[in-house]
């Protein structure tokens, strides 16, 4: 009897639709947190938790994540993009249960940590398998389909949280935590659907498959079209050329592959280190600085992340024809004015409050902005630096990471773009809280100079990516490449390539793939 196959999707954007829902279980995770903190169950049932130990609950995500991330990458190598994404479903379901039956804080802390495994190995592994399916000029959409459904489970989460505020009792934040469960099982559905990704196949010897499977997304199946016998020919070269280099982790860092490493693994710590996770995680705390209290603080911060998802939505129709490294740079200065703004009319406007803001008194507030033109400031600036955030390096450093690096080292890169990330993202987890209580307004200061840093940053090191196919990035980084700063959007290779094919087949030079194919189902047989 014939082995019963599943259908398989072939459309990227439906398939980055059903891959990326393990983006929105990151966006759940952080809001499952955002909309809860600030409730009167939860205050009561943990204690106030404030300080190091909100810290610590707050971060546990991200420590779980720096392990994910950590062996995402040899775990992708083995068994492939996709199924490494469904291998870390089940620590999801492990750490959603562990949160809903929680007993106290350190139960709390565990779900949280299992549930960052997950978050660890989904960040780093969606971006590599949309980058190696998606066309050159399309990756960027594709890839910010990411980010998309990320900030799509913050907003959903954080008004389940909110909805579910008016729960008596510990059920408030158990059936909140509970939905976590719905966007894992979708995945885990969709997830046999989606094709393996072609340069996967190619890497670990499936020639025939991978072939099938590029032409099957770029050419409707043609295995003759000269697009696909094109990207072939250079997944070919560059496989050939990675395995004289040969193998472990010098690889990393020989030649210009340094460059590469530096570029993936420094674009993910300076999102982190830009600060807008400060307003993402807790702009309920800014709005109750500023004096606003109950349903009119939780909608105001819901409102945020609706503002984060439109913004984002409008940088989908354009990321593809504006450069990488524009976006960043202006985004980062952009985003430290706000950085500025805010934690200037902070310092010169507002009033100590050692008991803590709010009734019960939260302990991590312990500032009040004065109301009026200070107050509406600080809640105006908080939106622009989202807005800056969402058009710029939300999306882009993703997409960045993604592209820098060389087939052999993509998804182990990848992993160390992402654990980057979340190491950046734990101390900050780590820092903020006491930061609130401690140095208060200086917080945003600090962030406005790390914002400025990081435009010189991006300047200085990181090439243009924007347009190019993921073989021709190669010597965007090689030891002989460009100057960063000398290097623009676009001009690829590949439309010569693909004309260099078209003349050859026409002079019946050119074998086509359908050879290489028959050869390897023979070899098979």
């Amino acid at each position: 009897m014939p082995k019963m196959k599943l259908p398989t999707i072939y459309n990227v954007h439906l398939v980055a639709i059903i891959a990326t829902l393990g983006g929105a279980l990151f966006g759940f995770d952080i809001s499952s947190m955002s909309a809860i903190v600030v409730t009167n169950q939860y205050i009561t049932y943990f204690n106030n938790p404030s300080g190091v130990i909100q810290g610590a609950i707050g971060s546990a995500l991200a420590a779980g994540s720096v392990l994910g991330s950590a062996v995402a990458g040899p775990i992708s190598d083995k068994i492939g993009r996709r199924d490494s994404i469904m291998f870390a479903c089940l620590f999801w379901l492990i750490g959603t249960s562990v949160q809903v039956a929680c007993q106290n804080v350190g139960q709390l802390i565990v779900g949280r940590v299992f549930n960052g495994f997950t978050v660890g190995i989904t960040s780093a592994q969606v971006p590599v398998y949309l980058a190696e399916i998606a066309k050159a000029e399309k990756r960027g959409s594709l890839v910010i389909i990411q980010q998309l459904a990320i900030e799509f489970g913050i907003l959903i989460m954080y008004f389940i949280g909110y909805a579910c505020a008016s729960i008596p009792g510990t059920a408030s934040f158990r059936t909140a935590w509970g939905t976590q469960f719905i966007p894992c099982v979708l995945l885990i559905i969709g997830l046999p659907f989606l094709p393996r990704s072609p340069r996967w196949l190619a890497k670990v010897g499936r020639d025939e498959e991978a072939i099938r499977t590029l032409a099957n997304i770029q050419a409707d199946g043609n295995i003759e079209d000269p697009r696909v016998i094109a990207e072939w020919e250079e997944i070919v070269t560059v496989m050939n050329a990675e395995r004289e280099a040969g193998k472990g982790w010098r690889k990393f860092f020989k030649n210009g592959m340094w460059k590469r490493t530096m570029a993936g693994m420094t674009v993910q710590a300076w999102q982190q280190l830009a600060g807008a996770n400060v307003i993402v995680y807790y702009l309920t705390y800014i709005a109750q600085m500023a004096g606003l209290e109950g349903d009119v603080a939780m909608v105001t911060s819901g409102i945020q992340y609706a503002v984060f998802i439109i913004f984002t939505g409008v940088m989908w129709l354009f990321i593809d024809k504006t450069g990488r490294r524009t976006l960043l740079v202006w985004g980062a200065l952009g985003m430290g004015f706000c950085h500025f703004v805010i934690g200037g009319v902070m310092g010169g406007n507002h009033t100590d409050v050692p008991g803590g803001v709010g009734n019960p008194p939260n302990a991590n507030i312990v500032i009040a902005v004065h109301p009026g033109a200070p107050a509406n400031t600080v809640i105006t600036f908080s939106y622009l630096l989202i807005v800056v955030y969402a058009l710029t390096l939300a999306p882009v450093c993703w997409i960045y990471a993604a592209e820098v690096w060389s087939l052999g080292t993509r998804a182990t890169g990848m992993s160390m773009a992402a654990l980057s990330n979340w190491v950046f993202n734990f101390a900050l987890g780590m820092f903020t809280p006491p930061a609130f209580v401690n140095i208060t307004w200086k917080l945003f200061i600090i962030f406005g100079a790390l914002c400025v840093a990081a435009a010189i940053w991006f300047w200085v090191f990181y090439p243009e990516t924007c347009g190019k196919t993921l073989e021709e990035i190669e010597v965007m980084f090689s030891k002989d490449g460009p100057r960063p700063w000398n290097t623009r959007k676009g001009e690829s290779r590949l439309a010569a390539e693909i004309e260099a094919v078209i003349a050859r087949k026409e002079k019946g030079e050119q074998p086509g793939l359908a050879e290489t194919v028959t050869r390897d189902g023979e070899n098979k047989a």
